[in-house]
């Protein structure tokens, strides 16, 4: 799905054919306790993640999907955007944040934005792209930030 201010050059991208400011959209996945649960169990095993009524006596007063499985869902429906870039999305580092606990009954889609590009000095055949998404669930509601530089290949070198 193309989106007003993507680039009009056609997936996958190199750096020459990206801009700060554009943006790209994911569709939705719907999240549900069974899928909180299973994720937690092998990966975040905490009685928030796991089991309803142990998960009300916690901070969350109720089952949240662990931050990681935010995140991988994030990294599948980042993926969806239409932010292909030449060579798979290759990150070189990465601040997150969850200013919302993820309830099981979030529809989550992604909003992501260049915010900056720049060409490396040492490697003059690729350079580095910021983005910033957001996680947001069906009201809106910012669920997760991630803050990421990627290396991206340069066309013209």
């Amino acid at each position: 799905m193309e989106h007003p201010n993507q680039p009009a050059a056609k997936p996958p991208y190199y750096l020459e054919d990206l801009q700060v400011g554009q943006r790209f959209i994911s569709g939705t996945h719907q999240l549900d306790a069974e899928q909180v649960k299973a994720f937690a169990k092998q990966y975040d095993p905490q009685p928030f993640h796991l089991d309803p009524e142990a998960a009300k006596g916690t901070l969350f007063q109720g089952l949240v999907a662990s931050g990681w499985h935010t995140a991988a869902i994030s990294m599948r429906l980042l993926l969806d955007t239409g932010l292909t870039i030449a060579g798979g999305m290759i990150g070189a580092g990465a601040e997150i944040s969850w200013p919302r606990p993820t309830p099981p009954d979030s529809l989550l889609h992604v909003e992501c934005e260049i915010m900056d590009l720049r060409t490396s000095r040492s490697r003059p055949d690729r350079g580095i792209v910021t983005i910033r998404s957001e996680t947001r669930d069906q009201l809106g509601e910012i669920l997760q930030v991630l803050v990421a530089k990627l290396i991206v290949p340069r066309r013209i070198i």
